[in-house]
């Protein structure tokens, strides 16, 4: 098969290299997907250039964290997946930018054939954050209000439409006035363009200097003091990632004594799913809480529901040939994209 790998770290353009390689082979509780699309996301640009990653895998091999495909062959124990159209999250996160790849079981959700491309391919990762944020964690409900950071991007616009409907007054912030204008599209009430505006002051003032109850900010550090300000008295901040420079992601920026200044609740978001024999494995060997396969079955349907509805919509960008795959991730790293790139195997 073909799959653009990297043999060393460096600028998207210079170290993506198209090779051809042996077909993996799926193991116990895996699926091997037939890429039909790969959407690009913020974080793959790590497995790239060397950023900040948790693991680092061994070179040379493939970036990629999310596919959208048809099972070709399974291990032992997923075997029930064959053949069927699904998007899925990478094993380790990585090995998507390839005509196949390997996949846990545990990760991979059903994509009904009524859901073309490219829109099939850009649902999983910034709905499934989005409805983590907003709603496992915020419990947002009707009638609050919510600022989302970066609101034209994939996670952002997810996040706009999942809050517009669930009746909660929105505050979006991008960083040109045509992602603005998206934004306004998309049902957000209040729009501001972060690169020209106070944000903030927008926001006080929009408030009465209550400020919002939900603070959408999958951002970081460019913007978290502002936006801790922003906070109304008992709101939800949540810390959905780190765009504006991944480093802070394993640096001590948050004081404690401003949160208790704030009156307010700061909240974790991570997108992960594994299976309920994991969930004490992973939380006695690292501490963390990683969320049951069940939750994500659960969102999956929903918001399949609300796209069959015409309740949202994903927002893509472009589509890109597999053969231009470099030059979109070079496009995503510039910033220079809004909503999602899809890559059409």
């Amino acid at each position: 098969m073909r799959a653009w790998r990297v043999h060393r770290y460096g600028d998207p353009l210079e170290v993506l290299q198209l090779d051809t390689v042996p077909i993996p082979e799926p193991e116990a509780d895996e699926a091997r997907i037939r890429v039909e699309a790969i959407p690009l996301n913020l974080n793959d640009l790590e497995r790239i250039n060397g950023g900040n990653m948790m693991v680092r895998p061994e070179f040379p091999y493939s970036p990629g964290m999310e596919v959208m495909g048809v099972v070709d062959a399974c291990g032992a124990g997923a075997e029930s997946w064959a053949g069927r159209r699904v998007v899925a999250t990478t094993r380790g996160a990585f090995g998507g930018f390839a005509e196949l790849a390997i996949c846990s079981a545990v990760a991979t959700f059903d994509m009904p054939e009524d859901i073309p491309l490219p829109d099939a391919a850009a649902l999983y990762f910034p709905f499934h954050l989005a409805w983590l944020g907003l709603f496992d964690r915020a419990d947002l409900r009707k009638d609050e209000s919510v600022l989302i950071h970066a609101a034209a991007g994939g996670s952002g616009s997810a996040a706009i439409q999942l809050a517009v409907h669930a009746g909660a007054r929105v505050f979006a912030t991008a960083g040109t006035d045509e992602k603005v204008q998206l934004c306004r599209d998309l049902g957000a009430h209040v729009a501001v363009n972060y690169s020209r505006d106070d944000f903030a002051a927008v926001v006080l003032d929009e408030t009465k200097g209550v400020g919002v109850d939900v603070v959408f900010d999958n951002v970081g550090e460019a913007v978290f003091e502002k936006s801790m300000n922003c906070v109304a008295y008992n709101g939800r901040y949540l810390m959905m990632g780190f765009a504006s420079d991944k480093r802070f992601a394993d640096e001590k920026f948050v004081v404690p004594r401003r949160l208790a200044l704030g009156n307010l609740k700061l909240c974790g978001v991570l997108l992960n799913y594994t299976s309920d024999t994991m969930i004490e494995t992973i939380k006695r060997a690292m501490g963390w809480n990683v969320a049951p396969r069940e939750l994500g079955v659960r969102i999956s349907g929903e918001i399949v529901d609300l796209v069959r509805r015409g309740a949202v919509r994903p927002v893509v960008g472009q589509t890109v040939p597999f053969d231009s795959l470099p030059a979109a991730v070079d496009a995503m790293a510039r910033r220079d994209t809004t909503g999602r790139t899809i890559i059409l195997v």
